[in-house]
């Protein structure tokens, strides 16, 4: 039996997570935090956990977390990315552009959502 555990342990580290957009949704508001990494399952576990724990450094999520409770609350895939086969591919660019999409797709900036609004870049842009 402990063969088959620790084949089911090397098993699953040796899959492929998936990367790309997660999303922490406020099912009453429709208020939404964007997430990006390369271990997606994993990120919004964290964010879960981190919540759970009262100890979330978004505090406008963690406040309506609190107040509303987790069933409000839904932790989604939004998009993925595939990952390229070259070795030394990193994905950070990619994901930060893919991020930033979303970011630019949905706007879920304060007071809609939970992400602070884009500062001004300075260069004409408003």
């Amino acid at each position: 039996m402990t063969t088959d555990r620790k084949a089911l342990i090397r098993e699953y580290k040796e899959r492929p997570r998936t990367m790309g957009v997660g999303a922490v949704r406020n099912l009453a508001s429709g208020k939404v935090l964007l997430v990006a990494g390369v271990d997606l399952p994993a990120l919004l576990n964290r964010h879960r956990a981190q919540l759970r724990l009262g100890s979330h450094r978004n505090r406008a999520l963690q406040e309506d977390w609190n107040a509303q409770g987790a069933e409000r609350f839904a932790f989604e895939v939004v998009d993925t990315l595939e990952p390229r086969e070259a070795a030394d591919y990193d994905p950070a660019d990619d994901l930060e552009a893919l991020e930033q999409l979303w970011l630019d797709k949905l706007r879920p900036f304060e007071p809609a959502g939970y992400h602070r609004p884009p500062r001004p870049s300075g260069r004409g842009e408003a």
